[in-house]
């Protein structure tokens, strides 16, 4: 019967001492609150001839957070700027739990953060609250490129300017200044681009009003492709062309032959329905049997993710059977009056990364194309970094700083093979294509 007290007690006491273990938990006030596997009152019962109950209470006290506790954020940061919590906060005499989770900058207005910190050993929580502000104005991307107006047609100043803001979708484009659309003559004229948060910015423009709209003329040097070889030819380099329907038929084995190694081909283009390049078909084919390297670009001119998304699973459909070297290009290029597609930069940057991320799915990987200027202003440097780009600059010696793994440096080539002009690349074999 002795033995029998012995174990039932050594049992209870066993409980009593924290056998179990413990664990904390953090309630929403910011208070740690340390809980005991086993209950507070535990009720320990043992059998004899006469029953005893013995009852033994035991309490642990809470952890409690500074009473001088210092934890200062900033009162505002810019919209989409990527900051971490450690950024974020100022002054603090305690430690970040995390200091990299970033802080939600997605929208304007008024917000409140939990901010996990560690005290003693404890972690807790505060909320913070901060602002989330747009000072920065809308960018001009065409001031006013072709300004000439039919006389006698309906005048609006949105067909002749081009601006986007990095946050608001539809800024607003007011001008100061008289203009007779009817009547010819030059008109002097003030333009302002405003977005929803008040900023602007502004630019003068003079409009010329004619009887008639004299056609581009086209006074550029062609260039013949072994002297753009010449020209170019080092380490690390090979060249290209990108076609089109308006290569019509090309005889890639002469293409190839005149040291051509690859060619990007147009699969199609999308204005209010996803058409197929009228050569597509034949490019790929022959290009392929040639022996060349082969990638492919898609035209568009969608403002939507789905959209985008859509496209890159039918380009998907169109390559069946074939295999490619090189990546599926995004070309949008409607930046003229890239207003009138309703899109803010950020918008821009995600339906590309929409593009990327689809056609990634479908097994195959993506490149940017997108001139210098677009580069600079429109492009993040999230996407930039996120593919490879190609770069548009018809310059003799391009002055872009930005990373690209292919240069199209000239649209007035001409190479054995092909009737007319064709577009000229610069492959940098000794930087990132995939």
């Amino acid at each position: 019967m002795k033995l029998k007290y012995i174990v039932i007690l050594s049992a209870a006491l066993c409980l009593l001492t924290g056998c179990g273990g413990k664990k904390e938990t953090v309630s929403s006030e910011g208070t740690a609150v340390t809980t005991a596997k086993t209950t507070a009152k535990v009720s320990v019962t043992t059998t004899t001839a006469a029953k005893t109950t013995t009852t033994v209470t035991t309490a642990k006290a809470a952890s409690e957070p500074p009473k001088d506790l210092v934890l200062k954020g900033r009162d505002a940061v810019e919209v989409y700027e990527n900051i971490t919590l450690g950024e974020f906060v100022t002054e603090k005499n305690v430690e970040l739990k995390d200091a990299s989770v970033k802080l939600n900058t997605s929208d304007t207005g008024f917000f409140e953060v939990e901010i996990p910190y560690i005290y003693n050993g404890s972690e807790f929580k505060q909320k913070l609250q901060y602002s989330v502000v747009d000072t920065t104005p809308p960018v001009v991307i065409n001031s006013g490129w072709e300004p000439n107006h039919k006389a006698g047609t309906p005048f609006d100043l949105n067909d002749y300017v081009g601006f986007a803001d990095n946050f608001d979708s539809a800024p607003v484009l007011t001008y100061t200044g008289d203009i007779d659309p009817d009547k010819v003559g030059l008109y002097p004229l003030t333009a302002t681009a405003t977005d929803s948060s008040g900023n602007s910015v502004t630019w003068d423009v003079s409009i010329c009003v004619l009887s008639e709209v004299p056609r581009p003329v086209d006074d550029n040097p062609r260039v013949d492709y072994s002297e753009f070889i010449s020209r170019y030819d080092g380490e690390n380099v090979r060249f290209g062309i990108d076609v089109s329907a308006w290569q019509t038929n090309v005889d890639y084995n002469a293409v190839k032959a005149a040291g051509c190694s690859f060619v990007i081909i147009r699969v199609g283009y999308f204005y209010s329905q996803i058409t197929m390049d009228d050569y597509f078909r034949e490019n790929i084919k022959n290009a392929t049997e040639a022996g060349l390297d082969v990638g492919v670009y898609f035209y568009t001119t969608d403002n939507t993710q789905d959209g985008v998304r859509e496209h890159a699973r039918w380009i998907a459909e169109q390559l069946e059977g074939y295999e490619l070297q090189m990546p599926v290009a995004f070309d949008w290029e409607e930046f003229a009056n890239f207003q009138k597609y309703h899109m803010s930069i950020k918008d821009i940057n995600d339906v590309y990364a929409a593009f990327a991320d689809e056609i990634e799915k479908c097994g195959y990987s993506a490149m940017l194309y997108s001139s210098k200027n677009f580069l600079y202003n429109i492009w993040n440097e999230e996407t930039k970094s996120s593919h490879p780009v190609w770069l548009a600059h018809f310059v003799d010696d391009t002055d872009y700083d930005g990373e690209y793994a292919i240069w199209q440096a000239s649209a007035y080539g001409h190479i054995p093979g092909i009737n007319g002009d064709v577009d000229m690349d610069i492959q940098y074999t000794d930087r990132k294509l995939s």
